[in-house]
């Protein structure tokens, strides 16, 4: 027999392939993709704020905290014996009052995609770990940049965040370096100096909630020390405090602001806590999560909070402003 030429050889081969992929009347195919277990989640921004602040409790839509203290001296000279004091003293009083709106969110699965998933039964609670997950951030995207006066963002103008509160009662950080590195020392010693002496007892309890640029910039200045601690802070990331101050990044801080403040001064009063229900429409046939919650945010003391402005990690800082 006839030794097969190079060209019958190659033209076997042709064919053997065309019947594994498939070819006319061959019974063959592509095998399936080979699918994983579980689905890979996408990242999403952690939210930090909210895991730090007070949450209060409400049990109707409208709840008033108050507050006592004495704000001014008490103890004065005494007069003399059978003379009675002409200045007296009481306590001020005042109140928070928190006033709850309500959020909702709904979405649709359809049957299909819990059907054919490739995590078969388990799917259903993934999804409402990540409703849940995405709805502590958006939570705090509230907490943070609400604000009443926006006109293009139903969601955001529900109440007034952090920001907002901060700038119409709180204390404004002053910049002073002009032609200084964008975060240097310098940029908290600012907001140090604009709080009230009487709040800067206990350091330790305080925070600077700053954009994640804000504290890369912060580190990095620290790094430019020619000394152990900026060696450090090359190779590792160990969050660095500010004169005792612990500074961290929430991911939906504005680059040019950050919130200095007791982490309890913040009151978030929660009406219902979330609430998450379920239902089928079976004749669209999908499954609808729906996640409503009422809740209210307020500082207990904004006498107690300082907010930068004009900060620009990704440059030169000019910030303006006073207390």
């Amino acid at each position: 027999m006839a030794k097969p030429s190079n060209r019958q050889l190659s033209a076997k081969a042709d064919m053997e392939i065309a019947t594994f992929q498939g070819g006319p009347g061959s019974g063959g195919g592509y095998l399936n993709p080979m699918q994983a277990n579980t689905f890979i989640r996408m990242l999403i921004e952690q939210p930090t704020i909210i895991n730090q602040i007070r949450v209060v409790p409400m049990n109707a839509p409208t709840m008033e905290i108050n507050k006592i203290g004495f704000g001014e001296r008490i103890l004065q000279a005494a007069p003399k014996s059978g003379t009675a004091l002409s200045d007296r003293s009481s306590p001020s009083t005042d109140q928070v009052t928190l006033l709850t709106k309500e959020v909702i969110a709904e979405v649709h699965i359809p049957y299909d995609v819990l059907e054919d998933n490739i995590e078969r039964g388990g799917l259903e609670d993934t999804i409402m770990t990540l409703i849940a997950e995405r709805a502590s951030l958006d939570l705090e995207e509230l907490i943070i940049l609400g604000d009443t006066g926006n006109m293009g963002d139903a969601y955001l103008a529900l109440m007034d965040g952090l920001l907002v509160q901060a700038a119409d009662d709180g204390h404004t950080a002053e910049w002073l370096g002009d032609d200084s590195p964008a975060i240097t020392k310098a940029v908290f010693k600012a907001g140090m100096l604009a709080m009230p002496n009487k709040y800067m007892r206990n350091r330790a309890a305080m925070k600077f909630w700053v954009s994640p640029a804000t504290q890369i910039e912060w580190l990095d200045s620290i790094a430019n020390r020619e000394t152990a601690l900026g060696d450090n802070k090359v190779v590792t990331f160990v969050p660095t405090p500010a004169y005792g101050i612990p500074v961290e990044a929430a991911a939906l801080m504005p680059d040019e602001n950050y919130i200095f403040t007791y982490p309890k001064n913040v009151i978030l009063g929660v009406q219902r806590q979330i609430m998450i229900e379920s239902d089928r429409d079976i004749r669209a046939r999908v499954l609808i999560v729906v996640l409503t919650m009422r809740l209210d945010m307020k500082f207990e003391e904004a006498d107690a909070v300082v907010l930068a402005v004009g900060l620009n990690p990704r440059g030169i800082t000019t910030t303006t402003g006073g207390t």
